[in-house]
């Protein structure tokens, strides 16, 4: 008999946000991470629901084991911890593009309606210099080639756009369809966690709809911080709130990389 787990109230939006981001790996076998939000859930997931995930770094790193957060794909700890580390092209033009990774987990600025993602210009209003953003990276090519897209992000009307300021990586384009036109090998994106729930895209029409929401948080309050009239999904599920496990392994890693701390074991 399998026994209950023992859940917490004691969490922030944020955690709640990635723990349920690190859950979405149970079952992933490679992941290619973005750095900051995704880097937080896959590091996560290798920490508790997820040992054996290999995580792969636009750096060129396979199989990094990082003991605390990675500041960026250029972060040491990475290259220290991996099996292997892989020139730039051949990570791209081997591993990525020859369908060899199964999970991109990317963040965004702005995603819309159809999860395409803005990460490279905001417009700041009348007479403001555009916002200029980190820009692309490896995003375009992980959105296209990975077997399958997460996302995590907080949701805000200033991050769910109607219409996105720049369209830096396609989701599904417009609508279905428009990722085969491309010949984009990959399913693109089949879920965007954030701090209030879960989207995933309809099968139908691929647009985002809610079909999860985290304790306490309302359909109406997810339908205020979006910047388009969100679709909800005729049965709506509530996630379960953070483990006590999940919790301390999530604040050990973030306290791991703050200054005056050593990095200790990882958590299994």
């Amino acid at each position: 008999m399998t026994a209950t787990p023992a859940w917490t109230t004691d969490f922030t939006s944020d955690e709640l946000m990635e723990v349920n981001a690190a859950r979405a790996l149970a079952d992933a076998t490679t992941c290619f991470v973005g750095i900051g939000l995704p880097s937080t859930a896959a590091n996560l997931a290798r920490a508790t629901v997820n040992p054996g995930l290999v995580l792969i770094y636009e750096s060129g790193t396979i199989g990094s084991k990082p003991t605390r957060l990675p500041l960026s794909i250029g972060d040491g700890e990475l290259a220290d911890t991996a099996d292997a580390v892989v020139p730039v092209p051949e990570m791209f033009n081997y591993w990525l593009q020859g369908g060899r990774i199964d999970v991109g987990f990317l963040g965004a600025a702005q995603v819309d309606r159809y999860a395409n993602i803005n990460t490279t210009v905001v417009d700041r209003g009348p007479d403001k210099p555009e916002g200029r953003l980190p820009g692309a990276g490896g995003a375009p090519e992980i959105a296209s080639n990975c077997g399958k897209v997460l996302m995590v992000l907080r949701h805000s009307t200033r991050n769910f756009v109607e219409r996105l300021d720049f369209v830096t990586t396609m989701g599904h384009g417009g609508g279905p369809g428009d990722r085969k036109k491309l010949g984009m090998p990959g399913a693109g994106p089949v879920a965007v966690i954030t701090d209030l729930g879960v989207l995933r895209p309809d099968p139908a029409t691929a647009e985002l709809v809610l079909t999860e929401l985290h304790p306490g948080v309302t359909v109406e309050r997810v339908r205020a911080a979006t910047g388009w009239e969100l679709t909800v999904a005729g049965t709506v599920g509530t996630t379960e709130p953070p483990t006590p496990h999940e919790l301390a392994a999530l604040r050990a890693l973030k306290a791991a990389g703050k200054p005056g701390k050593t990095a200790g074991k990882e958590t299994r």
